[in-house]
């Protein structure tokens, strides 16, 4: 079944990479030199060029494909068949950003270009020849060097990413121009032209100086001796971004996008984090954004984004965490192998409990559009997600295992799961909190139990499933709608498409007859071969209408959280 678990997932990322190529997406093109390029991953290297970044700023309609190279000016970009690359894979429709000057600028003849001639001349012909395959160009200038006096060498250090400067340069508190005419040549080019223009040297200017000539290094590859694999005696570079200062910058080019370009800036987003598998985000773990999150942020949601990954780790969203909004990209997967049986490090059963893939305790937590998954396969309990958070609000996301799939553990909490898929054999819905699941799939993989609630007595309200669709694998049948974890156990179903798996007696007692007298087992005009009300077990009932059974009424408590009027909005207390 592990096997079949792993083939499960994929597929999952098969068919969302082939979902991404068929539909109608923008293709951003970029070309451009180091401060936009992708850089490698290895030795925990910190440089990012901004345009590396950039992806996490749009929504999955936009795909950034990033040709810039190290070293590149317009010249050399052409002469070396580069341009050409990029030239062939424009269609209609899709934009090429053209971001270069940091090299034109340089006395090296396979580099350099005069501004007002050939710099320009070379500008126009991006330009044309994108038009000519139906693209839309985009000028930008280059980014800002930090350069707080008077360095002649300015230029040329580009290239060189010094270890460290010999002899300390006095710096003063005004940045110094080191492009020139350089910076106005896209500018004259893109008036002339009707080219949209981005000036990304005024804004890069206005971010370092206004963050002054300490504070600034933080945007650039800064970096003390012996903290960096990739340079291990330490880095002065004042030209080139680290992980930090190309999201800062990628950020302010979205929002420039936004002005310039509305029909592109319909597509940006901003997310306060991102997490990415391939050095695009400011993380390459879920759970170094969720550390990251200022404890105890109170009336502001913290938004991360997921981009598309299997993310194997454990997530833990501590208490202190609140008000965090976790949003996938499509194919973004969080996944783990626990199980309750599985050895810790002394030897040590990891309990049901243990065994989980993701742990939520903060409140006001929102999930959407992520892959919750639990590898382990038919193990025994092996957790995908536990829930011990109130007002905690899933939309479109996917709980994957066997047993004991999803763990609904905090009592008194409330939660909403809403337009979510989730899987298993026996028990995989379970807990103590009040959950409500409003037009969901619950797949049965084998033969077993829906849910498994352990509703306390004084609690009003348990499982609640609202249009939602049971259906199975082929073969499956004989499944129960629920069997009671503790005496009073509640699970209404309103209004469900019941596959032909569910059993006719539909709810079982766990093995206790006493638990006939306690539990409230409900169903309310249930439709499919599964719906077979004469021949429910005599503990069960059928609702005949839904007086205390709106949603509002389920999830409300004392603060009316309602998530289906409010969405993920933060619940606004009264004092």
């Amino acid at each position: 079944m592990k096997i079949k678990l792993m083939c499960a997932l994929c597929a999952l990322l098969l068919l969302s990479s082939f979902r991404s190529d068929e539909r109608d997406t923008i293709t951003v093109f970029m070309i451009g030199d180091s401060t936009m390029a992708n850089k490698p991953l290895g030795g925990d290297n910190p440089e990012r060029g901004w345009g590396q970044m950039l992806a996490g700023y749009f929504t999955e309609d936009v795909r950034v494909d990033n040709h810039a190279l190290n070293g590149r000016s317009s010249k050399s970009f052409i002469d070396e068949g580069h341009w050409e690359e990029v030239r062939r894979l424009i269609r209609p429709g899709d934009y090429v950003f053209i971001q270069f000057g940091h090299n034109d600028e340089k006395p090296k003849p396979d580099r350099h270009t005069d501004p007002g001639t050939t710099f320009d001349a070379n500008l126009r012909r991006f330009v044309e020849e994108t038009r000519a395959k139906g693209g839309k160009p985009v000028l930008l200038n280059s980014i800002v060097r930090r350069n707080f006096f008077d360095n002649k060498q300015a230029v040329t250090d580009d290239d060189l990413r010094r270890e460290k400067v010999e002899g300390t340069k006095l710096e003063g508190d005004t940045l110094i121009d080191t492009h020139g005419a350089y910076l106005d040549s896209p500018r004259n080019v893109a008036a002339a032209m009707d080219v949209p223009f981005i000036d990304m040297n005024r804004l890069t200017h206005d971010l370092v100086q206004g963050l002054g000539r300490e504070a600034s290094k933080s945007l650039f590859c800064w970096i003390p001796e012996g903290t960096c694999v990739a340079c291990p005696k330490g880095r002065q570079d004042n030209t080139h971004l680290n992980v930090y200062g190309a999201r800062r910058v990628a950020g302010l080019a979205a929002t420039a996008i936004e002005q310039v370009i509305p029909e592109l800036g319909k597509y940006v987003r901003h997310y306060d984090f991102v997490v990415a598998k391939d050095g695009s985000g400011d993380f390459f773990t879920v759970q170094e954004a969720i550390n990251a999150v200022p404890d105890f942020r109170k009336n502001v949601r913290t938004t991360i984004l997921v981009r598309p990954g299997e993310y194997k780790e454990r997530v833990i969203v501590p208490e202190c965490k609140i008000n965090i909004s976790l949003i996938g990209q499509e194919g973004a997967i969080i996944t783990n192998d626990g199980y309750a049986s599985k050895k810790n490090r002394f030897g040590e059963e990891m309990s049901t409990s243990g065994s989980s893939t993701c742990y939520i305790y903060a409140p006001d937590f929102y999930a959407e559009n992520i892959t919750f998954a639990n590898t382990a396969g038919r193990v025994g309990q092996a957790v995908a997600c536990f829930v011990s958070a109130d007002r905690a609000y899933f939309k479109g996301c996917r709980f994957l295992g066997n047993q004991d799939t999803l763990y609904t553990y905090g009592k008194g909490c409330r939660q909403y799961y809403e337009d979510c898929y989730v899987e298993g054999t026996v028990d995989f819905i379970f807990g103590w909190s009040t959950a409500v699941f409003s037009r969901c799939t619950i797949h049965s993989l084998g033969k077993g139990y829906l849910t498994a609630p352990s509703t306390d007595k004084e609690q009003k309200y348990g499982y609640v499933f609202y249009d939602c669709k049971m259906t199975a694998e082929p073969g499956v049948e004989g499944v129960a709608l629920s069997r009671p974890w503790r005496p009073y156990a509640k699970a209404v179903f309103v209004r469900c498409d019941l596959g032909g798996h569910i059993a006719p007696a539909g709810w079982d007692n766990w093995g206790k007859k006493s638990n006939e007298e306690t539990v409230t087992y409900a169903e309310y005009q249930s439709t499919g071969a599964g719906a077979r009300p004469s021949e429910r077990a005599s503990f069960g009932h059928q609702l005949k209408d839904l007086t205390g059974y709106s949603i509002e009424e389920v999830l409300g408590g004392t603060d009316g959280w309602n998530p289906v009027k409010n969405g993920n909005a933060l619940v606004s207390v009264k004092r």
